[in-house]
């Protein structure tokens, strides 16, 4: 077993007698990128500012690389966090970012960043709000990694950008993990482009956790049945229903095969994608069903 970069128990945050975030227990392997997702409201940002240290819990804890998190420089230099509204200044230039990660991070690596930001093309002499949106995303993305974070949490850093801006963050992104000594929990809704960069799935819906998992270990416990309706009740041992639909004559269940599960022969097993596992877990929430 690897070490753990991230560990929750019962993990929740209240507004008053609302919780956006409740009974969260999550295990983030160091070296891993997992793609947080879940619907909007789901916890997802709450979630992330507790383990920044931004936001106190109102019950539960959690470590982070071992320390429990906190506004102080000896658990931030450790940390990277580029919240969803990309907070850059507007009318400072790219090189004065550049001086400025420089000044406030203690490892700040000056010369990488010039190198990330010249190989995009990405102009230091511009103001950042007159750069595109992709370009602005990569440089927020340069700053993060160039203070040469342990951990980097990312809040749907690629929601407002368009295909081709997303494709290349991400690729920047994985370029970076490959570099290796990086942790990443990435939170997005666009499923298909967490897939492509990630090896590990947190699922929050309805605040609270629905899957938190390896995907390679996720895709081979589960599995999608399809058979006669009137055999609902069939399933075999060491089989659990996670999402199900129905015609008036056949079953479609997606299910959670235990370790031996047997499941029975009156069913078609087929083999689902991450994304549909996602939404099934996602839809469970939903519809008020238990793990």
């Amino acid at each position: 077993m690897g070490k753990t970069a991230i560990q929750t128990k019962d993990l929740g945050k209240r507004y008053g007698s609302f919780w956006a975030l409740q009974n969260c227990n999550i295990s983030v392997p160091e070296g891993s990128v997992s793609a947080l997702v879940g619907p909007n409201g789901a916890g997802k940002s709450t979630l992330l500012k507790l383990l920044t240290g931004l936001s106190t819990p109102s019950s539960g804890e959690s470590l982070v690389l071992g320390k429990a998190p906190r506004q102080h420089e000896d658990f931030l230099s450790d940390v990277g966090y580029l919240a969803q509204e990309i907070p850059l200044y507007k009318n400072l230039d790219t090189a004065e970012h550049v001086k400025m990660g420089r000044h406030l991070n203690k490892r700040f690596d000056e010369a990488f960043m010039r190198k990330r930001l010249d190989g995009l093309a990405i102009p230091l002499d511009r103001a950042v709000g007159k750069l595109s949106g992709g370009q602005r995303a990569q440089v927020a993305l340069a700053l993060a990694l160039a203070k040469k974070p342990k951990l980097l949490l990312l809040d749907e850093p690629v929601a407002a950008l368009d295909p081709l801006a997303r494709h290349d963050f991400l690729s920047s992104l994985a370029q970076a993990v490959a570099e290796g000594g990086l942790t990443v929990v990435m939170s997005s809704h666009l499923l298909a482009d967490l897939e492509r960069v990630s090896d590990h799935a947190i699922v929050l819906a309805a605040g609270q956790t629905q899957l938190c998992d390896d995907i390679e270990v996720v895709l081979n416990e589960h599995k999608l049945l399809v058979g006669p309706r009137e055999h609902g009740n069939d399933l075999g041992e060491g089989v659990t229903v996670i999402h199900a639909t129905h015609t008036v004559k056949q079953s479609t269940l997606l299910v959670r095969m235990n370790k031996g599960a047997k499941p029975s022969p009156h069913w078609q097993k087929h083999e689902p994608n991450i994304e549909e596992i996602i939404l099934a877990y996602m839809g469970q929430a939903n519809e008020g069903g238990k793990k």
